[in-house]
């Protein structure tokens, strides 16, 4: 992986199988975990890749009167779960 001298750009190789490493530093940066979807997204100028997220439907579902702490209670136990999933999914 190379870097410039202000961290920000970051370069890596793509392998045989077309996959590629993110680097440590941006997966810290936008938390992004084992078995977290990344979008792959054509750009005017290259590509774009940006954290997969479900919040925008976060709270669909949920009574409009269940409190804020209690919806992120929830959002974390389902991500949990997927996340769980993902990794069973993942192990032969």
């Amino acid at each position: 992986m190379d870097t410039d001298n202000d961290g920000e750009e970051q370069t890596t190789r793509i392998t045989r199988k077309g996959q590629v490493t993110i680097p440590k530093a941006l997966r810290t940066e936008f938390d992004l975990q084992e078995g977290d979807e990344v979008r792959w997204e054509k750009a005017e100028d290259g590509i774009r890749v940006r954290k997969a997220t479900q919040s925008a439907g976060r709270g669909m579902l949920v009574d409009e009167d269940v409190p804020e702490e209690k919806r992120a209670e929830m959002a974390e136990e389902m991500e949990a779960e997927i996340r769980e999933k993902r990794q069973s999914e993942w192990q032969p």
